[in-house]
């Protein structure tokens, strides 16, 4: 149980079916691209049917939750906080409107019997879209728009002592998190909008022998970055960013396309919607 690594062999994951989104408020400049008004509930049902499908598919564990209707933003569970190899750290949302997704999925990790090794609280905020394994004991956390730096050193206080090495990425909040512009795809890839990250994060991807496959800021805005490692070299991605997608395949990975673009408009991807629960 537990997680080791961004990239290692994805066994389990925690899903949270879309609840009454038409409810949701635009809290990012990729939200406000849309009126959530628009917004049909029954293709973002659909949508999330078909990832989960997809995950089935290959042979993953699927955990589903299914919250409550005064959680229109909970079908974003990678959010919900950081899981490693001891277990979750439990985030604390920096929006008002998610702010009771906190104890709700509490809830759904005890039923799992998942352990919580921590909990960021008081005026700390971090959200699990900040949370980016580089290696076996190194964690980058963005410092964006959900992500502070009360949470961040919550955030030290919790896994220094278990050996990890956390390291600060502060960026533009525009993009919100930092899986919006950078997700790990093997222990040596990633895909970047490398113009948005600061010089010492790329000066540490280089130290790392972390190399980028690169895109424009766009890519940003259609959740080009937000992909889904599923290790051995595998990868899922949205359908309709075939540039990027052809990019990876010339660097030797299978990806696994998903038609998603309703649950978009909410203002996140496949990478938002899962949180690991388990990966060799």
């Amino acid at each position: 149980m537990g997680v080791n690594s961004g990239t290692g062999e994805l066994k389990q994951v925690l899903l949270s079916q879309p609840t009454n989104v038409q409810k949701g408020e635009q809290l990012n400049e990729i939200a406000k691209k849309w009126e959530i008004s628009t917004i049909d509930e029954a293709l973002v049902k659909q949508e999330f049917y078909r990832l989960q499908t997809l995950y089935t598919g290959l042979g993953i564990d699927v955990e589903i939750a299914t919250p409550a209707e005064t959680m229109p933003h909970a079908v974003f569970a990678r959010d919900l906080g950081g899981c490693v190899k001891e277990g979750v750290i439990l985030g604390n949302f920096a929006r008002e409107i998610r702010k009771s997704e906190t104890e709700f999925f509490h809830s759904v990790l005890e039923t799992l019997a998942i352990p919580i090794i921590g909990e960021i609280t008081g005026a700390g905020t971090f959200e699990g879209g900040d949370f980016a394994f580089l290696n076996e004991h190194t964690i980058a956390v963005g410092l964006l728009d959900r992500t502070n730096q009360e949470g961040y050193r919550q955030l030290q206080e919790i896994l220094e002592p278990l050996g990890y090495r956390l390291h600060a990425v502060p960026m533009n909040p525009d993009y919100l998190h930092l899986d919006m512009c950078f997700n790990l795809v093997t222990p040596d890839i990633a895909i970047a909008y490398s113009k948005g990250l600061p010089a010492p994060f790329l000066e540490l991807l280089d130290e790392l022998g972390i190399t980028l496959i690169e895109g424009p800021e766009s890519e940003v805005f259609t959740h080009g970055y937000n992909v889904q490692s599923l290790g051995n070299r595998q990868v899922i991605s949205l359908a309709q960013n075939t540039t990027i997608n052809e990019k990876m395949r010339q660097k030797g990975l299978t990806v696994h396309e998903v038609a998603i673009t309703e649950t978009l408009k909410l203002g996140g991807g496949v990478h938002c919607m899962t949180f690991p629960l388990q990966r060799l």
